[in-house]
């Protein structure tokens, strides 16, 4: 009798302490929430409803929109290097591209330095990866990665699935989609906090829609940017000298006029019946090249934004399995992409230089109960740099002191600290592609100078974003001089502090 009422006593005892301890533990939970990071290739912010702009009314992005909605937006995210894999180099390690070895692309990510994953799976962290890797190596620090190989294709693309390739049929958009999905359904454990970084190829070129999206802005003339036809008279050299022009560069095979062996005969009629009479009228029209130049842009801008909408639309689904599943309130969504691009502004496409444009990048952050809803951030200098330490903030791990960037939690939460970085430091390696020099430059989110330090140009620019926008007439050596000498400072202490070695410090004169 005395062991009966023991083990009943014990048996309420145990019912009640677990009970206790879940209310206990419940704030520890929320403490380390789960973080979905999607990430695009290639989105500019002028495609972005959200962030208003010639396209705001245009760019079909609700969902996105809804991050932004509930969450805060950033206006000032720079990047270190406005090219595709050193930008997802630098989010990996949180170290610039001198130091983490990935500069331009081409380069082989080393696989075995420390990264964000990998102190996340040490905190507890599951780590999954499904869509564009675009660093050369094998992915490690994921518990998981299904990822394209190379740039990829826009259909029927392999992932190369924990070392396995596995071929799928379909756009691949909607198949990172279906795959970052089944990993959150089936595939992660339900008992573990996770990181999963949704990696789309969309929107890069060439910009090739999903098939239900072809007619998409079909009756619509977009609106062209006011420097579509930029002579390039205010600035330096170099700029002149790009291959990025809506003339010569947007050639046929960017226009998406010549098909790939990786669409299925089936895909293939359908862009043929789509695209094949509109290139034969544009042909027989034979064009001026200002009006090849305007219907170039229209081919281009429209084929842009049709891929956005898949990732909009991928983004829509993936809100709605965190809605549907209840995992929406432990679960810090974060937007981004590779860095900023040209829609037709100087008359360009792609991006690489330290302009506004391509040295901008979107960043959405929704996390439920710590960021305050609909907040625009109009002032904060943010970076790609600072992703790999706010992962682990958020994750409640320890900050790595070799991660050159900080934290975007104390930002998050409204309270910048009063050590906010001031100036942001760029620097562009890839010499000569698309014709772009390497420079590298300083920016306080008004004032901008660029150096390009190659002997064929050995030169420098100066804007003023307030009264130039659109960077179109540089001011070196000619307004503001304690401005540019304090920048001239700054960038020798920036470089200094970031540990760019000797022989990256040449030209500083």
């Amino acid at each position: 009798m005395y062991f009966a009422m023991t083990s009943d006593w014990f048996s309420r005892f145990s019912i009640r302490f677990a009970a206790f301890a879940a209310l206990c533990l419940a704030p520890l939970a929320h403490a380390r929430p789960n973080i979905l990071f999607i990430f695009t290739d290639d989105h500019a912010t002028q495609a972005l409803s959200a962030y208003g702009g010639m396209l705001a009314d245009i760019a079909p992005t609700p969902n996105l929109d809804r991050i932004a909605d509930e969450g805060m937006l950033f206006k000032r995210c720079f990047v270190t290097n406005s090219i595709c894999g050193p930008a997802r180099a630098v989010i990996q390690t949180g170290k610039y591209s001198h130091l983490n070895g990935f500069r331009k692309n081409g380069n082989r990510f080393d696989g075995s330095q420390p990264t964000a994953p990998k102190y996340l799976r040490q905190a507890g962290y599951q780590t999954a990866i499904v869509g564009k890797w675009h660093l050369a190596s094998t992915p490690t620090g994921y518990d998981h990665f299904e990822v394209l190989r190379g740039q990829g294709a826009y259909y029927n693309p392999m992932l190369i699935t924990n070392g396995e390739n596995v071929d799928h049929v379909g756009y691949t958009t909607d198949i990172i989609t279906e795959q970052s999905l089944d990993w959150l359904k089936n595939k992660r454990d339900a008992d573990k906090p996770f990181l999963l970084m949704v990696q789309h190829k969309a929107p890069h070129g060439r910009w090739e829609p999903a098939l239900r999206h072809l007619e998409l802005f079909d009756e619509m003339e977009m609106p062209e940017p006011s420097t579509l036809f930029d002579d390039y008279s205010g600035r330096e050299l170099p700029i002149s000298q790009h291959k990025m022009r809506m003339l010569e560069d947007m050639n046929d095979y960017r226009l998406m006029i010549k098909y790939s062996s990786k669409h299925t005969p089936e895909q293939l009629e359908v862009f043929d019946a789509y695209f094949k009479p509109r290139n034969e009228a544009m042909l027989a029209a034979n064009l001026s090249d200002h009006d090849r130049i305007k219907w170039n842009y229209q081919r281009y801008i429209k084929n842009y934004l049709r891929c956005v909408k898949a990732v909009d639309e991928s983004v829509g689904a993936l809100l709605a399995y965190l809605d549907e599943s209840g995992l929406a309130e432990d679960t810090v969504v974060i937007y981004s992409s590779d860095q900023g691009f040209y829609l037709g502004e100087h008359g360009m496409f792609d991006k690489r230089w330290m302009y506004e444009e391509s040295l901008r990048t979107p960043l959405l952050v929704r996390w439920p109960g710590v960021v305050e809803a609909g907040v625009v951030n109009e002032t904060d200098i943010v970076s790609n740099l600072d992703y790999a330490q706010t992962f682990l903030d958020i994750a409640g791990a320890s900050l790595p002191d070799d991660m050159q960037g900080a934290s975007l939690v104390p930002v998050l939460k409204g309270n910048t600290p009063p050590d906010w970085r001031k100036y942001h430091y760029y620097h562009y390696y890839e010499h000569g592609g698309h014709g772009v020099p390497i420079h590298f430059g300083v920016t306080d989110g008004r004032f901008k100078l660029i150096r390009y330090p190659a002997p064929e140009h050995d030169t420098w620019e100066f804007f003023d974003l307030k009264s130039d926008p659109q960077e179109l007439t540089s001011l070196y050596g000619r307004e503001y001089p304690e401005i540019q000498a304090n920048l001239k400072t700054q960038l020798q202490r920036l470089r200094s502090q970031y540990d760019l070695p000797e022989d990256e410090l040449d030209g500083m004169k």
